[in-house]
């Protein structure tokens, strides 16, 4: 269960977060130019929020693998 929280946590921060301000203003951008102009791309940000997708389909597979283990055990 912890595993499932985590990725749908992850995975929620990664698809938000490069499309808010706080994305722009990051610490390591203010250092390197060069980092800033890359880390701001449309195609960067896209490919950091298909990272957050896939980890959000792992959490919906494991919560649906423990609920089908938890129907299939019989109760008493």
């Amino acid at each position: 269960m912890l595993l499932a929280l985590y990725l749908l946590e992850a995975g929620l921060l990664l698809i938000l977060a490069p499309w808010t301000a706080f994305w722009d203003r990051n610490y390591f951008a203010a250092l390197a130019p060069s980092v800033a102009s890359w880390i701001t791309h449309p195609y960067v940000r896209g490919a950091v929020s298909g990272v957050g997708i896939v980890s959000v389909a792992g959490a919906l597979i494991e919560i649906g693998m423990m609920l089908s283990r938890g129907a299939a055990t019989p109760r008493a």
